[in-house]
């Protein structure tokens, strides 16, 4: 739990870099925003220290200089594609986020539906940005797109997109994930924009790979282990080495698609302001890490993390085994096994020592938790009361919930909602703890100490239900589970 990255110092140095930017293009910039904008909780993970909201807090330091364009891919509007770590549809997660960037006092000016079609869903999804007062542009397939440039940088490519209307500075380019076309919008106004006369630029932000640390830095190898399921391979920029004479990281899309950017950018600008891809990056992370060790062992147990999770996914049959092989080559790199886990020995060690499903978890300050199965609640529930227990200095033999208030649930879980199983969820044990503390002092204390679950490494002999594990992840904790489904 302790600190190996400088949050403050990020979020100076990062806005410091993209204003530079700005100065660089004279006075405009077209910033593709890659990977998570606002939850960035992976970051938060192999970076302790990196607050989830770090990179929108950045963009609040310019705050009168930005404008968000967000842009979805509508053929994943008509697949209804659902973002896996929210479990929404990624026409949802436009909305989500419009009302965050709103919230935070950012200008949403437009929605970009790229690869139009006129689809239903689509059309649909356009009539109801309208009525939130959103200006919504088209941009179409374009024929041999990426790599017939003289056809790409033309009226029968670009030029039939949709010109964006923008009126700031910094203008971010953001989606709900990958595939939405956030680089192609960016030259498509590019070209708009030089075509009008206006002089602008592009630049890109990706936290990960992490450009200037070694291409096996554990945080970066937990890059790959984030992206397992895809093609994404960390490499050496051969562009930079060859211009500057220096090792720096990238991954395999971007350096394949270097060159046919170039020439992209030859045609519209007259000639290409990069050399290499690392060129194009903005990001800052790398120089704001105060304690290697903190961040690459964080890094490592993230890989592991990730092992589980894919195993998992397998169980689910919704992972293939390719996956599970990278992971375990990463986790070679990385000089770590499965069993360097620290909670999954305790928690198996409970199972076994029950003969039900248990889950332990680690403390901030090192301690190990457990909690079982028993008739009322559920392991990762009586977990749950036990880490708030120790957190708030409790003996453990305090009961912290009245049976005046546990007994109505029950009574309507199984007598109402027939559920056969009256063991409570760990959202249930939350709200009635909450009951409780309106009454009770030593339930109101241990409610205080939720907060410091945040960061906190669990682990579960069995794949838990959703509902558990969705306040396990609202909570902020680390959760892995053992591929298995209980019995």
């Amino acid at each position: 739990m302790k600190c190996g990255f400088d949050n403050e110092q990020y979020i100076k140095t990062q806005s410091a870099r993209i204003r530079d930017r700005i100065e660089k293009f004279g006075g405009k910039l077209f910033l593709e925003f890659g990977g998570k904008l606002y939850d960035d909780h992976h970051a938060a993970r192999v970076l302790p220290g990196f607050k989830p909201d770090s990179k929108m807090q950045m963009l609040l330091q310019m705050a009168d200089q930005v404008e968000m364009v967000i842009v979805i891919n509508t053929d994943d509007i008509e697949k209804n594609k659902v973002r896996g770590d929210l479990g929404i549809t990624y026409d949802r997660d436009v909305i989500r986020l419009i009302d965050i960037f709103r919230d935070f006092g950012l200008y949403v000016s437009s929605v970009v539906l790229t690869r139009y079609k006129d689809q239903p869903l689509s059309r649909a999804f356009q009539a109801r940005l309208e009525g939130m007062g959103l200006r919504v542009y088209h941009h179409y397939d374009i024929e041999g797109y990426p790599y017939d440039v003289a056809n790409i940088v033309g009226e029968a490519g670009f030029g039939k997109n949709e010109y964006i209307e923008t009126t700031r500075e910094l203008v971010v380019i953001t989606g709900p994930g990958p595939g939405s076309g956030k680089m192609a919008t960016c030259l498509s106004q590019l070209y708009h924009e030089y075509q009008k006369g206006v002089q602008a630029g592009y630049a890109k932000f990706e936290t990960f790979p992490i450009w200037n640390l070694p291409l096996n830095h554990p945080v970066n190898l937990a890059y790959e282990a984030a992206t397992a399921d895809l093609d994404d391979v960390n490499m050496l920029d051969p562009f930079h080495l060859e211009a500057y004479g220096k090792t720096t990281v990238n991954y395999n899309r971007d350096v394949e698609a270097f060159p046919v950017l170039q020439a992209i950018f030859e045609r519209i600008l007259g000639a290409c302001p990069y050399k290499s891809p690392t060129d194009m990056g903005v990001n800052m992370a790398g120089n704001c890490i105060t304690d290697d060790e903190v961040v690459c062992e964080a890094a490592r147990q993230e890989i592991i993390r990730r092992y589980y999770d894919a195993l998992c996914e397998q169980k689910k049959g919704k992972a293939e085994q390719s996956q599970i092989i990278k992971l375990e080559m990463l986790m070679k790199k990385a000089g770590v096994t499965a069993a360097d886990r620290t909670v999954v020995e305790p928690a198996l060690k409970r199972a076994e020592e029950t003969g039900d499903p248990a889950a332990a978890m680690q403390l901030p300050d090192g301690r190990i938790i457990t909690g079982k199965t028993t008739p009322l609640l559920g392991a990762s529930s009586a977990l749950m009361l036990n880490a708030l227990k120790a957190l708030a200095g409790l003996d453990k033999n305090i009961h912290l919930l009245s049976p005046k208030v546990i007994d109505p649930i029950l009574h309507l879980k199984v007598d109402h909602l027939g559920n056969r199983n009256p063991r409570l969820h760990t959202n249930e044990i939350l709200l009635a703890l909450s009951v409780c503390a309106a009454t009770n002092p030593t339930a109101e204390l241990a409610m205080e100490q939720l907060d410091k679950l945040r960061g906190c490494q669990v682990h579960s002999s069995v794949i838990l239900s959703s509902v558990d594990e969705k306040v396990f992840k609202r909570l902020g904790m680390n959760l892995t589970c053992q591929p298995q489904f209980k019995a």
